[in-house]
C-alpha cells in the first residue's frame, strides 16, 4: 500500500486549464463579445513557448499579454494558443502552451485563475511552491483558485 497523496491540486489545475482553452477557442471562433478581454501570464522559459528573440530578451522568465482589440489569427489546439499581437508597433506571432500559463483573467466579468507552477512540473506531496514574481500578495493562495484582479493591475 502506498502512502503517497493523490495529486488533487494537479488534477484541478488541469481541469481549470481546460476552461481557459475553451474560452480561448470561443474567442478564436467567434471573437470577443462585448467588453470581454483576456490577460494571460505565462512562463516564457517553458517548453513549447514560441517568442521572437526580441521578446524573449525582454521577458526572460514570465510575460503577461492582453487579448482585446488588436489580435490576429488566433489558433487554439489541445496544447496551446498561437496568436499574433502587436508589441512596440510590430506584429509578432506567439505560441503559449496551456501548460506554461501561470494566470488567466477576464476583467470584464471579474474572473481570474492563478496557478502555482506550470503544468509540466510534476506535483509532489511536500513541495513548497512559490507564487509568480509579480504577485507576492498571492503567496499563500492555493493552486487554481479564483483570484482578485488587482493582481494584474500596476500600482
Amino acid at each position: 500500500m502506498t502512502t503517497d497523496a493523490l495529486p488533487y491540486e494537479h488534477w484541478i489545475d488541469e481541469a481549470l486549464r481546460v476552461v481557459i482553452r475553451r474560452a480561448l477557442a470561443h474567442m478564436a471562433e467567434h471573437g470577443l463579445p462585448g467588453t470581454h478581454h483576456f490577460y494571460l501570464t505565462f512562463r516564457t522559459d517553458a517548453e513549447g513557448v514560441v517568442l521572437s528573440p526580441r521578446l524573449r530578451a525582454q521577458h526572460k522568465e514570465e510575460m503577461t499579454v492582453v487579448i482585446q482589440h488588436q489580435f490576429w489569427d488566433p489558433v487554439v489546439d489541445d496544447e496551446a494558443l498561437s496568436i499574433t499581437l502587436k508589441f512596440g508597433g510590430r506584429k509578432e506571432r506567439l505560441r503559449m502552451p496551456f501548460a506554461a500559463l501561470t494566470a488567466f483573467a477576464d476583467p470584464s466579468v471579474n474572473f481570474g485563475l492563478q496557478f502555482r507552477k506550470p503544468a509540466s512540473d510534476e506535483p509532489t506531496a511536500d513541495e513548497a511552491s512559490l507564487p509568480p514574481p509579480d504577485a507576492p500578495a498571492e503567496a499563500d493562495r492555493g493552486s487554481g483558485e479564483v483570484i482578485a484582479l488587482d493582481t494584474f493591475r500596476k500600482k
